[in-house]
């Protein structure tokens, strides 16, 4: 399995998150989700990490923390495997828990961790688990929306600063409630899977991070060496997937098959890191709008469905992007 590329410095902003191995749960109880909660205060006190918000889900978990110390992959290793044991060792279990390492975005600044936390705190809504986030406790929403007791490991201030209002805990309340755009204000500035930020940052990283080598283990980093050309792209996917790509993407009605296929390639686009949605709309004659619902939809069902999973990784072999 590819690892993917760290880029480590003191005071970095990352949002980490990690996934059940083979989609299973991490969480099986509430004594599970306590040992999780504990631990990232183990994480905070250990590894000198600030953790600014959170969310427990059943299969995944995310984290929006800052490294002073540039400590990211110790950090995120010990905490992986030290939850996996005690896991295992409350559950009955053995084996691996979670699926492969765990993933990271690195965050320009502390202005992108508000956009996140909206988005991280929303995860219960999207995924159904409750009709308003008050009822979901597993997650640092309450801290940051309600005046509940803070625990020390918590940093909720940094974020909260930004929100206006006399009363910063309704103030994001509200905010939280009327944030519906979180996958193109997030999603589309995600850039090669690994930098949430504007192109002056990414190519301040790649300056101070990016060597002259390629390193095959490491397909983000190898990305940043190209220069995309969109409708080669887009020609090699229409030929593998025999599809005529203006009439899937200009027709009204297409079968459930060709969306898949016109999903794929917008998906396929996208995720190049390369293209934000206005130009990916551009590049298939379709709207912004409908680059995002795709995209968001896609996601989805990626996510759940194995065989379209498979599929989509198959078409990303043979395009190569």
């Amino acid at each position: 399995m590819a690892r993917q590329w760290r880029i480590e410095y003191p005071n970095a902003f990352y949002h980490v998150f990690s996934r059940g191995n083979g989609h299973q749960n991490i969480f099986l109880s509430d004594r599970d989700r306590f040992v999780f909660l504990n631990l990232l205060k183990e994480l905070s006190e250990r590894f000198k990490i600030d953790i600014y918000a959170y969310v427990l889900m059943e299969n995944h978990y995310h984290l929006l923390i800052k490294t002073p110390e540039a400590n990211l992959s110790k950090a995120m290793q010990w905490f992986g495997t030290t939850y996996t044991r005690r896991f295992n060792l409350l559950n009955d279990r053995d084996g691996h828990l979670f699926q492969g390492r765990f993933k990271s975005i690195i965050v320009e600044n502390d202005t992108y961790l508000l956009g996140l936390s909206y988005y991280i705190h929303r995860n219960p809504l999207r995924a159904g688990l409750v009709d308003r986030l008050s009822d979901f406790k597993w997650s640092s929403y309450p801290y940051y929306a309600y005046s509940k007791k803070i625990p020390r490991w918590l940093k909720p201030d940094l974020i909260l600063n930004q929100v206006g209002g006399k009363v910063k805990t309704k103030s994001y309340r509200e905010k939280v409630q009327q944030y519906s755009d979180e996958n193109e204000s997030i999603w589309e500035n995600i850039k090669h899977g690994l930098v949430y930020g504007s192109e002056d940052f990414l190519e301040d990283l790649k300056e101070r991070f990016l060597s002259k080598e390629k390193d095959v283990e490491l397909p983000q980093y190898n990305s940043m060496f190209r220069d995309i050309d969109p409708h080669i792209i887009i020609k090699k996917a229409s030929k593998a997937l025999h599809i005529d790509l203006e009439t899937v993407c200009r027709s009204r009605r297409v079968t459930k098959k060709d969306k898949d296929h016109r999903d794929f390639l917008i998906y396929l686009l996208w995720e190049s890191g390369r293209f934000n949605n206005r130009q990916i709309a551009s590049f298939l004659g379709t709207s912004y709008s409908n680059v995002s619902k795709r995209i968001s939809q896609i996601r989805g069902r990626l996510d759940k469905d194995k065989k379209l999973r498979e599929k989509y990784q198959a078409l990303n072999a043979l395009i190569k992007v």
